[in-house]
C-alpha cells in the first residue's frame, strides 16, 4: 500500500503488451543473429510448413521461427531442430503478431497454406514450394526443394551438396535392402482395431521406398499421400506383402487386436511378416525420407516383430 491507502495503479494492457513485445523482439534479434550466421546467407527465415522447415535445416540454415515446434520435434528426426527457434503456433493458424515480431526476410510456406498467403506477404516475401501434390512422388519434389531454397538463399552450392549427400545415403540404404526387393511392402498406420491409413506412391514413405528399389503393394490411388480410413481386411488382398506398421498402435486398438480373429487370420500376421517402425513425420522433407530409409533398413536387419509386441 502507498500513502493515503491507495493501491498503486496497475499498468494497462497496451503497456504490458508493449513491454513484452520489446523483450521478445530483443530475444528474437539475438536468435536471428545466430541463425543468420548458421545459414551463411544473412537472411532471417520463418517456416510455416514442416517440409520447408526440414528443408531449411537440411541446408544448415537455422530459421528464427517455425510453426508447431513441439509436435514437430516429436515427429522429426531426433536432434534436427535446434533450440531457440520461436514457436509460431499452429500451422493452419499461425500467430501473425509473433511472426511480425520475428522480422523475417523470407517466409517459407507451401500450397497447403495458400488461403492465407496474402496475409503472410504483408509481413515478408513468401517462398511457397510444392512437395505434397496430387499423384506426385514427394521425394522428387523434396530433393528439388533443396535446390530451390538454396538458390533463394544465394548459396546454390549448398543445395547441390545436400542433394548429393542425400542421394549417397539413399543409395547406401538401397544396397542394404536389395535382398528384400522380392516381395512388395504395405506401409500403414493403425487407426483403430478395424481401420488403417495406407501410404501410396504419392507419400513420402512410398516414394522413398521406390527410390530404395522396393515395391509398394498398395497400387490403388490415394489422396495427398495416404488413404484413410481403409478396412484392415484389405490386407488380405495383398497376401504376399510385407506389412510395415509405422508408429505405435493406439492402446485401445492394441487391446482389441489382441482378441481379434480377423487380425490373427491376416496372411501377414499369421505368416510372421510384420515389421514396425517408430512414429515419424509423414509430411516432412529429405531429412524425414532419410530417417525412414534408415529405420526401414534397421527393421529388416532386426527381423519381423510379434504383431502386438
Amino acid at each position: 500500500m502507498v500513502a493515503g491507502g491507495e493501491a498503486p495503479a496497475r499498468p494497462g494492457r497496451r503497456h504490458v503488451l508493449r513491454v513484452a513485445g520489446s523483450v521478445l523482439a530483443a530475444a528474437l534479434a539475438g536468435s536471428g543473429r545466430a541463425a543468420a550466421g548458421a545459414a551463411g546467407s544473412g537472411m532471417r527465415l520463418a517456416a510455416i510448413d514442416w517440409a520447408m522447415l526440414e528443408t531449411t535445416l537440411a541446408l544448415g540454415a537455422v530459421p528464427v521461427a517455425g510453426a508447431e515446434l513441439i509436435r514437430f520435434r516429436d515427429d522429426a528426426p531426433p536432434g534436427l531442430t535446434p533450440e531457440g527457434i520461436v514457436d509460431l503456433g499452429l500451422r493452419g493458424a499461425p500467430n501473425y503478431e509473433l511472426l511480425q515480431l520475428s522480422r523475417p526476410d523470407l517466409i517459407l510456406s507451401s500450397p497447403f497454406y495458400s488461403h492465407y498467403e496474402d496475409r503472410l506477404r504483408q509481413i515478408a516475401p513468401v517462398l511457397s514450394l510444392p512437395i505434397y501434390t496430387d499423384d506426385a512422388p514427394p521425394l522428387t519434389l523434396a530433393m528439388a526443394a533443396l535446390g530451390h531454397l538454396a538458390e533463394a538463399l544465394g548459396d546454390p552450392a549448398a543445395g547441390r551438396a545436400a542433394q548429393r549427400r542425400a542421394e549417397d545415403a539413399l543409395s547406401a540404404q538401397a544396397a542394404s535392402l536389395r535382398a528384400h526387393a522380392d516381395q512388395p511392402l504395405c506401409l500403414i498406420e493403425i487407426g483403430d482395431a478395424r481401420h488403417m491409413r495406407v501410404f501410396g506412391h504419392d507419400s513420402l514413405y512410398g516414394s522413398t521406398a521406390a527410390r530404395l528399389g522396393l515395391r509398394n503393394g498398395w497400387a490403388e490411388r490415394t489422396a495427398f499421400s495416404f488413404l484413410a480410413p481403409v478396412p484392415l481386411e484389405e490386407l488380405a488382398n495383398m497376401p504376399e506383402a510385407r506389412l510395415v506398421i509405422i508408429g505405435p498402435l493406439p492402446p485401445q486398438a492394441r487391446r482389441a487386436l489382441s482378441r481379434s480373429v480377423l487380425w490373427r487370420a491376416l496372411p501377414q500376421v499369421s505368416g510372421g511378416r510384420v515389421w514396425q517402425l517408430p512414429r515419424m513425420n509423414a509430411f516432412g522433407a529429405v531429412p524425414s525420407a532419410l530417417r525412414f530409409a534408415r529405420e526401414l533398413a534397421a527393421a529388416f536387419r532386426a527381423g519381423p516383430v510379434e504383431a502386438l509386441a
